[in-house]
């Protein structure tokens, strides 16, 4: 069954390639959706999938790459409103 999350992901995580990295982990996982930089200074993202790969995303976010510093991952389950076929870094 398709679940799909809606992040907003806190910390030291803009400029230090983190929307690469979480599309790199994205494929690696088995999810779609897509990740940007939020004017505010967290970066967004939004990822479907099945529940457990979600999860699995999740925990890899928290963690990020290493040259990044997670302090804090909002998580907002939702209903599925379009389906996305790929994984993508939008602007």
């Amino acid at each position: 069954m398709l679940k799909q999350v809606h992040l907003y992901i806190k910390g030291d995580v803009i400029g230090v390639g983190f929307r690469a990295w979480t599309k790199i982990q994205a494929k690696i996982v088995g999810v779609t959706g897509w990740v940007r930089n939020h004017q505010d200074g967290f970066v967004e993202a939004q990822v479907q999938g099945e529940g457990e790969k979600i999860k699995q995303i999740i925990e890899l976010i928290k963690k990020g790459p290493p040259v990044s510093h997670v302090e804090d991952v909002e998580i907002f389950w939702q209903e599925p409103k379009e389906i996305f076929d790929e994984f993508k870094i939008v602007k």
